[in-house]
């Protein structure tokens, strides 16, 4: 019954934002069952980061610039990325520029939940954790994907000439978030968390942004719910 219960708490904190994002996206809903193939990706690249993560300690060592640049932010957000791009950029289904928000946020919280899992069933935990994990660790996750997806949303529909830009973007922009974000964690030891906090608003404030305008610049946006639904 106790595993139960933080195998739960492990795996709902994902599960919630995944649901709150995908039910942001004011005017074509992706299928469900896209969004679940996204999200099982992000579970089973768990396994090649974690290979990955420790050939690059063994190689370069394990500074916190490194680890968290290097064996977390890179590693993670190119694996990630290398996955949506060859799955789902030119699939079509991604047919609007909410849609790569959606399809990224689902491999980052799949990767983000197996992480939570892992640590609750193979480290000792408590529903205290559990909750910081949610607040902090998951949510980064989100809206790491949240960045990635809007530039890949971006680069799907902008000009030839700027595409290749916000594809570089949706890359870089995740990778230095993110290991901005480890070494805040790694190097201000005790006093991380009064840097944690404003960073992780400052990241909420630049999502839900980045979340309005890609609904705002869907091609769907002047079509009826009955035009939708021929479509």
């Amino acid at each position: 019954m106790l595993l139960f219960s933080i195998l739960t708490a492990a795996i709902a904190p994902g599960i919630s934002l995944l649901t709150y994002l995908y039910l942001r996206d004011r005017y074509d809903s992706e299928p469900i069952h896209m969004v679940i193939r996204m999200f099982l990706l992000g579970v089973l690249i768990v396994v090649p980061i974690m290979v990955l993560q420790r050939g690059f300690q063994i190689w370069l060592g394990d500074t916190p610039f490194v680890s968290a640049f290097v064996h977390s932010a890179f590693v993670e957000e190119f694996l990630k990325w290398f996955v949506l791009y060859h799955v789902i950029y030119n699939h079509t289904e991604f047919d609007e520029p909410y849609d790569g928000i959606v399809y990224a946020a689902a491999i980052s919280l799949g990767f983000a939940t197996m992480e939570n899992v892992l640590y609750a069933m193979y480290s000792t935990t408590s529903l205290g954790s559990l909750i910081l994990r949610a607040l902090l660790p998951v949510t980064g996750h989100a809206l790491f994907g949240v960045m990635m997806g809007a530039y890949l949303g971006k680069a799907k529909f902008a000009k030839s000439s700027k595409s290749k830009w916000y594809l570089c973007m949706s890359l870089a922009i995740p990778f230095a978030l993110h290991g901005l974000y480890d070494w805040i964690i790694l190097a201000t030891k005790h006093d991380w968390i009064w840097f944690i906090v404003p960073f992780m608003v400052m990241l909420w404030i630049w999502g839900l942004y980045k979340m309005n305008r890609a609904n705002a610049s869907s091609p769907f946006r002047f079509m009826s719910r009955e035009d939708e639904i021929k479509l």
